[in-house]
């Protein structure tokens, strides 16, 4: 028996310094400025509340239109693949784009604090939706330039030798670039999670303020929010002086192996993709998103073509299946807004309380992140995949549990205990981690085995290719939305008159195909990808 407890309490004792112990060991002080340009991406969640209510009760937007939305604010990211190759031909000078993409963040957030703020002034420049769409495109923009600044960065953070400038061995720099990778996405849920909090502690109270009194309190949380560009320029500040104070003691400042010649298809492609958004995107073409999709992704793959001509056969083959899995991991469709919709029309959730959905979700998400670490670490990118796709499908199961009242069946059981709210509070769908766990391995692997002198470039390729995924997904949910209709009760914000009454009649089979689309899909491609030549072990 005694045996038994000490194998028990050496297995704990090395379960736990894998997991959180290790990941502290491995800290250093040269990771901080790229996770404090994510936590900056972390803390736009900030006015995630905000502008959910303020397009619910205000913007005569319908719910397919609104999932169109989403489509074109990820388009910026799929950007990354010139803004990443500027990085690599300009590599000294890439914290300015920290600085561009500061000055896009800080337009949105001034555009929305007007909206909430004078909506009559800007109602007579153009109308409040334009302005909302302008300020949804800028953002994006902005967080998409940060992104491929920090990716960089983190190749810089990660140190190859020791202090005797002995190599480290290929399996130290695996742990060490998924430690950073998995920290950069802490960083990033670090910020969901502290917003939340400040959300909840904003809102107290919200419930019984008048719909005036509101928005004077959204326009607030709009200016707040302007601490973010500048988290993310002070992160570029810090990587500067640290960089500066290792050359002053003696370290080689981080180089590319050899000189990065221009890549002509990728910068003309990159330019040509932005006018034919733009082009299309300001037509009245019925589908607009599908062609820019369509011919997005076709370049896309190009370029992913032409960079897996810098790896062996066997690597390419190992990208291009992990790829594929991550793709259609994150392409599955969401629920979209009209989920939210319900929530706050039928089961009367408020401010405060989706911000504290918001914050458990973040919690959980840190948690998984660290005691995944070391799975993660040592598992396929398939096995990870399959883990997280049956938890996504388990954790869209308290949504559908609501929708058909479940939670007045356990009320009436458990003396009011077990309501909606509490229900809620086991869900995770308000904000996702699991994307964000499933991107680890595959930056990792990028990290480890992309040429030095295209590591931006790889990057940016792999995340423009994997982000493709996520405008995959704004489309699936448009479609399904167009399918199963959802509609709120819109109030014109000038006027006070009803523009749209409440319909969630649909939103159940909504649920049911999200979920089994989701479940299903992924597993399906896992099982192809693992039986074939493309199979993925790393």
């Amino acid at each position: 028996m005694n045996t038994d407890r000490s194998t028990l309490g050496r297995r704990i004792s090395g379960w736990w310094h894998r997991t959180f112990v290790d990941l502290i060991e491995q800290l250093q002080w040269s990771y901080l400025p790229p996770l404090m340009v994510y936590f900056a991406a972390g803390v736009s969640g900030l006015t995630s509340v905000v502008g959910a209510f303020f397009l619910k009760e205000y913007l005569n937007l319908s719910a397919a239109f609104v999932a169109g939305l989403a489509f074109w604010a990820g388009l910026p990211w799929i950007l990354k693949m010139p803004l990443g190759h500027l990085v690599d031909l300009f590599w000294r000078w890439k914290s300015l784009l920290i600085v561009v993409g500061a000055t896009l963040i800080t337009a949105s957030l001034l555009i929305m604090y007007r909206l909430v703020a004078a909506p009559d002034h800007m109602a007579g420049i153009m109308p409040l939706e334009d302005w909302y769409v302008v300020a949804l495109m800028l953002a994006p923009s902005g967080y998409a330039i940060q992104d491929v600044v920090a990716d960089a960065m983190t190749v810089e953070a990660v140190p190859q030798s020791d202090r005797d400038g002995r190599a480290f061995a290929p399996e130290e720099v695996r742990a060490r670039h998924t430690t950073m990778q998995t920290l950069g996405r802490i960083a990033i849920i670090s910020g969901f999670a502290g917003v939340a909090a400040v959300n909840i502690w904003i809102f107290s109270g919200a419930e019984d303020l008048e719909k005036g009194d509101r928005l004077v309190l959204y326009g607030q949380v709009y200016l707040v929010a302007l601490v973010i560009p500048l988290l993310s320029i002070s992160g570029v500040v810090l990587h500067a002086l640290i960089q500066r104070r290792l050359v002053r003691q003696g370290h080689l400042p981080h180089r590319p192996d050899q000189t990065t010649e221009v890549r002509w298809p990728i910068l003309l492609g990159g330019f040509a993709f932005v006018v034919l958004s733009i082009v299309l995107g300001t037509a009245n073409f019925a589908f607009a998103q599908e062609t820019v999709f369509a011919v997005s992704l076709t370049v896309i793959l190009y370029l992913m073509s032409r960079l897996l001509r810098e790896l062996d056969s066997k690597q390419a083959k190992v990208l291009i299946g992990t790829a594929t899995i991550i793709f259609v991991f994150r392409a599955v469709p969401l629920p979209g807004p009209g989920l939210t919709w319900f929530e706050i029309d039928e089961l009367g959730f408020d401010e405060q309380f989706l911000a504290i959905l918001a914050l458990l979700t973040s919690l959980l998400a840190l948690l998984g992140l660290i005691i995944l670490r070391p799975f993660m670490a040592s598992r396929s990118i398939a096995q990870v995949v399959v883990l997280l796709t049956i938890a996504a499908g388990v954790l869209a199961l308290p949504n559908l549990a609501l929708y058909y009242g479940v939670h007045e069946w356990t009320s009436a059981r458990t003396g009011g205990v077990v309501d909606a709210r509490f229900i809620a509070i086991l869900d995770t769908a308000v904000e996702s981690p699991l994307g964000q766990i499933a991107m680890v391995p595959m930056l990792a692997w990028i990290a480890r085995n992309a040429p030095t002198h295209l590591k931006a470039t790889f990057f940016a390729v792999m995340a423009s290719f994997t982000n493709m995924a996520l405008s995959a997904s704004s489309l699936g949910t448009k479609y399904l939305n167009q399918i199963f209709t959802v509609t709120r009760a819109v109030t014109d914000l000038r006027t006070g008159t009803v523009a749209s009454v409440a319909d969630y009649s649909h939103l159940g089979n909504l649920l049911i195909a999200v979920g089994l689309i989701s479940v299903i899909v992924p597993l399906a491609v896992v099982f192809l990808v693992q039986n074939s030549s493309y199979q993925t072990r790393d």
